[in-house]
């Protein structure tokens, strides 16, 4: 996911929200990440200042959530660039 949030933190001129699936589902349909190693993930993203707003989907539970908060609750938000754009007149 690093990849594309980078990509998108550079050309948007927007808040960059990261709102992940708690790992790939397993084959019993469960998901597998901790909430502890969500949390790191996604405070990696806001440390390097790539993400403005951070959360979980499937897979989520409230402990990842917290975890994720406790995590990120004093990370600077990504600087919104400026992006030049060609003017038709």
């Amino acid at each position: 996911m690093r990849p594309h949030i980078q990509a998108i933190a550079k050309i948007a001129d927007c808040c960059v929200l990261c709102y992940p699936n708690a790992g790939l589902p397993n084959e019993l349909g469960g998901y597998d990440e901790t909430p502890e190693s969500m949390a790191q993930e996604l405070k990696n993203f806001a440390t390097d200042g790539l993400v403005n707003i951070v959360g979980g989907c499937c897979g989520t539970t409230p402990a990842h959530i917290k975890a994720i908060a406790d995590a990120c609750r004093s990370l600077k938000p990504h600087v919104i660039p400026v992006i030049e754009r060609d003017m038709v007149v």
